[in-house]
């Protein structure tokens, strides 16, 4: 059917919403509350890590005594969910307040444009320094509001002027990474090798090490330091002191669906258990670094008593999926891969956790609001400060997120998870499953009575009402957040309306 005029479509959303059991939005102001306050921020991303790979959210087989420390200190949020599960997109949300498609940045390789405003190039107009560490994946040489920025090309040259001591005679250390030209099994590091260089030379601790200085050197100041670690995103680097910490028979796999087989990327078809456990072995010791690192950064906060009036904010840029529906990457809309670790220190802000549905694009407009900084205008997301004052526990009714290299989003709700797929191609950036693209396809997941997703109740017919309900709900947020929402063509049926606005941008623009 045509997609209903304006006045009509937000009728019948609020009407088929009623199929969809969800909490009432909590609009809470913190107005009256006492709030936040904090000079400075410190954020602190590592890459792919997921939430199920973490001691303060029940992993008690991971080593993380510093981001432990810090959810200990701090809020921990149990349903953050990424905005996109790709790198590229994933960072540029986050940093700019704005949904992926809204940025012009979904897809991998796409650079972020300079017109879009960075938390950095607003943050400067009030004075504050701004430092960039690490992978920023902007794709280009702009700094977008980084008066500093250090990444690996510094660590090249660092190395350069440090000799490195070799590895023990006889080790066998990680080669080459070389995604999709060697097997799985060798750039995901089944055979969980160190790299070859020592602690103290490696590049996390590089990187580690310039946040350090950074913070000794602006100190004296506002700023605003971005911390973004490598780790542990394949092949799971981890210097020579940590091989041996964690063994492959230990590690756990999750079980995979009957449904799952049919999406299984081809690059992953010929692992075996060992080199399951192998590769799952290898992540958490890249993690156990990762927090090595962390703790130095945290350290050198303490040391110097700037915790005192900073906001430090840890995240993973999206999830990972380790074994879970038989896959090793990011890419797709189940919970392992669109939730993330999400956690927040304040000066005042009393420690606890938070099961508040929330997303990364709200990330930006907190930070603001802690510091106490005006708003920057155009963002997307909505401040977690009420739930961090406590004059709330519920945020949002609803979660959104896209991977439009393969067309696809998704709308979870309390209970509902809704998945909308084009499939008019075979998985993207080297995922193919074999079987060739599937057509569009929906899916619908009860994470109540569901929560590992391997029952999808899309065609059953006692849940069209829970569909159609999602569906438009997907669809408002598109019209309400894209910027080609003017020009969506008239006399779109519903699902037509959804495969436009699962174009990416870039892909438009090009054509």
């Amino acid at each position: 059917m045509p997609l209903p005029s304006t006045w009509r479509f937000f009728l019948l959303a609020a009407f088929l919403t009623a199929w969809v059991p969800q909490a009432v939005p909590a609009w809470a102001s913190s107005a009256d509350a006492d709030s936040l306050q904090a000079r400075n921020i410190v954020f602190i991303m590592g890459d792919d890590h997921a939430t199920g790979v973490y001691g303060a959210y029940g992993n008690d087989l991971i080593r993380t005594p510093n981001l432990d420390r810090l959810a200990a200190q701090g809020m921990r949020f149990d349903r953050a969910y990424v905005n996109s599960p790709v790198c590229t997109p994933s960072r540029q949300s986050i940093i700019t307040g704005k949904l992926p498609h809204a940025t012009g940045v979904t897809l991998l390789r796409t650079p972020l444009a300079e017109e879009q405003v960075t938390i950095a190039d607003h943050l400067k107009q009030y004075g504050y320094r701004t430092g960039a560490i690490g992978k920023m994946h902007f794709n280009s040489g702009l700094h977008h509001g980084f008066d500093v920025r250090i990444d690996r090309q510094d660590h090249r040259a660092y190395l350069e002027r440090h000799s490195s001591q070799a590895p023990p005679d006889g080790m066998a250390t990680r080669p080459p990474w070389r995604p999709f030209r060697d097997p799985a099994r060798v750039w995901l590091n089944a055979d969980v090798r160190p790299s070859s260089r020592y602690e103290e030379v490696s590049l996390g601790t590089y990187l580690a090490d310039q946040a350090r200085s950074f913070l000794r050197d602006n100190g004296d100041d506002p700023f605003c330091l971005w911390v973004s670690f490598y780790e542990p995103h394949s092949p799971f680097n981890f210097p020579i002191e940590y091989a041996g910490r964690y063994s492959p028979e230990d590690m756990p796999l999750p079980p995979v669906g009957p449904e799952d087989k049919r999406w299984i990327p081809a690059e992953f078809k010929d692992l075996s258990e060992a080199d399951m456990r192998g590769i799952v072995a290898s992540y958490y010791t890249s993690v156990e670094y990762m927090d090595a690192n962390v703790g130095r950064v945290l350290d050198t906060l303490d040391r110097l008593g700037l915790d005192e009036n900073t906001l430090v904010v840890y995240v993973g840029d999206h999830g990972y999926l380790l074994g879970h529906h038989g896959r090793f990457e990011k890419h797709m809309m189940w919970e392992e891969a669109v939730r993330a670790p999400l956690v927040m220190k304040a000066p005042g802000l009393a420690p606890g956790t938070s099961d508040a549905l929330v997303e990364f694009v709200d990330l930006v407009p907190t930070i603001l609001d802690v510091l106490n900084v005006p708003p920057l205008p155009g963002v997307q997301g909505r401040s977690l400060e009420p739930l961090l004052n406590g004059t709330t526990t519920e945020h949002r009714t609803s979660v959104f997120s896209e991977f439009l290299a393969d067309n696809k989003a998704m709308i979870r709700t309390e209970r509902w998870k809704y998945i909308f797929t084009t499939g008019q191609h075979d998985l993207a950036q080297g995922y193919a499953t074999g079987f060739g693209p599937s057509g569009i396809d929906h899916r619908l997941y009860d994470l109540s009575a569901d929560p590992h997703e391997m029952n999808d109740l899309a065609d059953d017919s006692q849940y069209s009402g829970v569909v159609a309900a999602l569906q438009l709900k997907m669809l408002e947020r598109f019209l309400d957040t894209d910027p080609r929402a003017d020009a969506l063509p008239e006399q779109l049926s519903l699902e037509q309306a959804l495969v436009w606005f699962c174009e990416p941008p870039e892909r438009a623009m090009r054509d």
